[in-house]
């Protein structure tokens, strides 16, 4: 099969998302900028992202869009409305897990972006969108995957990585050949309501937690300018917020999180308003 993606390797970078944002105007469709190491890797809500040199997979995809400003060297994707933008984030995620599972570890997906094996997490993802107009313009996906690091600073509550989970070094290069394979086979952007329903059960059938009851944090109403903790470990127990028991059910259409608090009101959550008990 014709490879449709490029990979560009480079030793260090402040961060692939900056250097892949940097250089749009001359990237194709489906560009990788991997790199050994990071010395500004960003995460979700403003977290930084820390790997060991060259120990893990730290690189950003870069997606054009079909717009009549914007023609590609290659097929650009198809046109994205602003409002679907989580389909990125339903695809990068699901090709993560089906990509774990070749490596013989079960994975999820701990909403929005992070994949957890059992209750520690493997990798993280950040999504920077460009607009024009109404639609997507570019995409940049980011995600850092730890592989063959096992030790880990002491602030990271709960990490793993593949050789934690396979007692097996991989060589990093090949696995994100291998991971792209997979990724570009799962980059079908939905045309019609049914293949978006289709993609949207694809993922929820991944969340973690998913149907089961756990306990949650509300921290939908502290200030904005406080950080918000994605994993709040219950010996700390010091997150600001109010404590609940819920069930996840899914994603509502624009990729926000559906819970069913007990006794039974369904809410849902967008980003900075909820954090998992682990």
């Amino acid at each position: 099969m014709e490879r449709i993606y490029d990979i560009r390797w480079y030793d260090t970078l402040g961060s692939t998302n900056d250097e892949a944002a940097r250089h749009a105007g001359d990237l194709d469709n489906l560009s990788v900028v991997a790199a050994g190491f990071q010395t500004s890797g960003r995460g979700q809500k403003g977290n930084r992202w820390t790997s060991e040199k060259g120990m893990n997979l730290t690189f950003s995809i870069f997606l054009r869009f079909t717009t009549p400003e914007a023609p590609a060297a290659r097929p650009a994707c198809p046109a994205l409305k602003a409002t679907e933008q989580f389909v990125i984030s339903e695809i990068a995620t699901i090709a993560q897990c089906r990509f774990l599972a070749g490596l013989g570890i079960d994975a999820k997906i701990k909403w929005p972006n992070d994949i957890y094996c059992g209750d520690r997490k493997i990798s993280g993802m950040l999504v920077e969108n460009s607009l024009s107009g109404t639609f997507l313009s570019t995409s940049v996906v980011g995600i850092g995957l730890n592989v063959n690091q096992t030790a880990f600073p002491p602030e990271l509550p709960n990490p793993t990585s593949v050789k934690l989970l396979t007692g097996k070094d991989s060589d990093v290069r090949g696995l994100l050949e291998s991971f792209m394979e997979i990724f570009t086979g799962c980059l079908q952007i939905p045309s019609t309501s049914a293949e978006a329903g289709q993609l949207k059960h694809v993922y929820e059938s991944l969340l973690y937690r998913r149907g089961q009851e756990a306990v949650f944090l509300d921290i939908s109403g502290r200030p904005a300018y406080l950080p918000a903790d994605a994993v709040v470990p219950r010996v700390h127990g010091k997150a600001s917020g109010t404590m609940f028991r819920g069930c996840i059910e899914g994603i509502s259409g624009t990729g926000m999180l559906r819970l069913r608090l007990v006794p039974g009101e369904i809410r849902e959550f967008g980003f900075k308003e909820i954090a998992y008990i682990i």
